[in-house]
């Protein structure tokens, strides 16, 4: 059994600020816990913009606090996202997130990430690599 908070995860390497400067994510739970998923609070900061395009991963996310306009880059359809919205990028949908307030909301990706990922030029999370969460004879779960 695992048991952490956001809290206990401030400033350890499991804390993530993006390049970019629009958001950052606390990563509860990571693909070295080998459970198939990862868990991430995430904050989007007011007045930014972020593209992304998860090629490699789903995602789910719901808002808990915030307000946001997610449109789907493919299609053009603008959602307005607030506290109790969820949104599933099922499709590996390209899609901008426009901040109104600060927005703050738990993701879920499969497959799990590793903790260290930032977007890329394209909005992309690298591959997910096998031995980052697969094969529990090539890793070991982290103590925390």
């Amino acid at each position: 059994m695992i048991v952490r908070s956001f809290k206990d995860i401030e400033g350890t390497d499991r804390h993530v600020k993006a390049a970019s400067g629009t958001w950052e994510s606390k990563r509860i739970v990571l693909a070295k816990e080998r459970v198939g998923f990862s868990v991430h609070e995430t904050i989007l900061y007011a007045g930014t913009e972020t593209s992304m395009w998860y090629a490699n991963h789903i995602e789910a996310v719901v808002c808990v606090e915030g307000e946001a306009e997610l449109t789907d880059d493919e299609t053009g359809q603008k959602y307005t996202i607030t506290p109790g919205t969820m949104y599933l990028l099922d499709g590996h949908e390209r899609h901008t997130m426009r901040i109104k307030e600060d927005f703050r909301c738990i993701c879920v990706f499969n497959p799990p990430v590793t903790g260290r990922e930032d977007h890329d030029e394209n909005g992309v999370y690298p591959p997910p690599d096998p031995k980052d969460w697969g094969d529990p004879q090539l890793t070991e779960p982290e103590e925390v």
